[in-house]
């Protein structure tokens, strides 16, 4: 799994996450219209910084999230955009029950619902560069981690982290030992202190925490390492796209993300915009942010995406991450992955949307 960040001495932006699923609608500018008798299709997403640019989307009035209510973005696409905040876990529920069109998720958490509702990657977001770490106390060299717990989530980008970090280090992965355990929890036993916790795998932002208030506490290793191996996207399900107004969906969700990308990039309203972002990550500030976004590499250009599921490196990643699923009991048999035509496979990479979305002008 990907990407909690329910928190230690964090204030959570979006309180309604405790209480279920609720709509994010009501953007501050923009124009919002009724719906008509346009298709309505659904994208459920966590916070997660590039995954809450779509509620920051609605916040700045570029779609509206609430169902029946129109952005000027989903007006121009002709379809209706219903986001969906929850926890990660049941925005993965959502995808895999059918109750929503589209999904934020990793390239990695998409395979297991993939091979009973096929997907289709839309939409690269970003990638991990550094966001996932290994955090230690008191080690000064991996080896000295052997037969040690090392906490972290298993079957998580925490452990695909650590187990490929060993690789790269010529370390046998059977030498070490992943410990089960919430990465809220174990950054706060490390950042308390307590006795046999000085080693933990975590992502943003507890590893901005840990290192704040554990003043011993350093990055032996992180998946700057790996980069474009742990890719956060958006997944449509083949069947919705083939729904009318499926791909006016997928391009309309592409749109309001380069749109969004373009003010982060804007000089006038970037900061602002990353105020914004972090209200919706953890709540955490501007110079907090601009690590974040450094440790989370945006593709924020359909270049950028285009360049990333067109690569062959993308189809070696999608081979290493299924070889670790099936290694370690995620996945109990191999999903057939496609790039560019689909031909039916569970897993289908597509730049089409990508790239029949126009550039944004900040």
């Amino acid at each position: 799994m990907r990407r909690s960040t329910q928190s230690f001495g964090i204030t959570i932006a979006a309180a309604a996450l405790s209480l279920g699923l609720v709509g994010c609608g009501g953007g501050d500018t923009g124009v919002t219209t009724s719906t008509g008798d346009l298709p309505v299709f659904k994208l459920a997403w966590s916070e997660y910084p590039s995954w809450s640019v779509f509620g920051v989307a609605d916040m700045h009035g570029l779609i509206d999230g609430d169902e029946g209510k129109l952005g000027p973005i989903e007006t121009e696409h002709g379809v209706d955009l219903v986001l969906l905040e929850t926890d990660y876990d049941t925005c993965i529920t959502l995808y895999a029950t059918g109750e929503t069109d589209a999904v934020c998720i990793t390239n990695m958490d998409i395979l297991n619902p993939a091979m009973s509702r096929k997907a289709v990657a839309i939409l690269p977001t970003s990638t991990s560069n550094g966001a996932d770490a290994l955090i230690v106390a008191g080690v000064d060299d991996v080896t000295q981690l052997r037969g040690q717990p090392v906490y972290g989530l298993e079957a998580s980008v925490s452990q695909y982290t650590f187990v490929r970090n060993l690789e790269l280090l010529g370390e046998n992965p059977s030498d070490h030992n992943f410990t089960n355990m919430d990465p809220a929890a174990a950054a706060q036993a490390m950042i308390t202190g307590q006795d046999g916790y000085n080693a933990i795998v975590v992502w943003n932002p507890f590893v901005l925490e840990t290192l704040k208030k554990r003043q011993d506490a350093r990055v032996l290793f992180d998946s700057s390492a790996i980069p474009g191996e742990i890719v956060d996207m958006v997944v449509m399900a083949a069947s919705s796209l083939e729904r009318p107004g499926g791909e006016a969906a997928a391009r309309a969700i592409c749109d309001a993300f380069y749109q969004l990308n373009a003010k982060l990039e804007d000089p006038d309203v970037g900061d602002e915009t990353l105020v914004a972002l972090g209200s919706k990550f953890s709540s955490l500030g501007l110079e907090q942010m601009k690590q974040v976004v450094v440790q989370t590499d945006f593709y924020e250009s359909s270049e950028l995406g285009a360049a990333l599921f067109e690569g062959d490196e993308m189809k070696q990643t999608m081979d290493k991450v299924v070889g670790f699923c099936k290694a370690y009991g995620i996945i109990e048999t191999d999903p057939t992955v496609s790039f560019g035509a689909g031909d039916g496979a569970d897993l289908t990479f597509t730049t089409h949307f990508m790239k029949a979305v126009a550039e944004p002008t900040p």
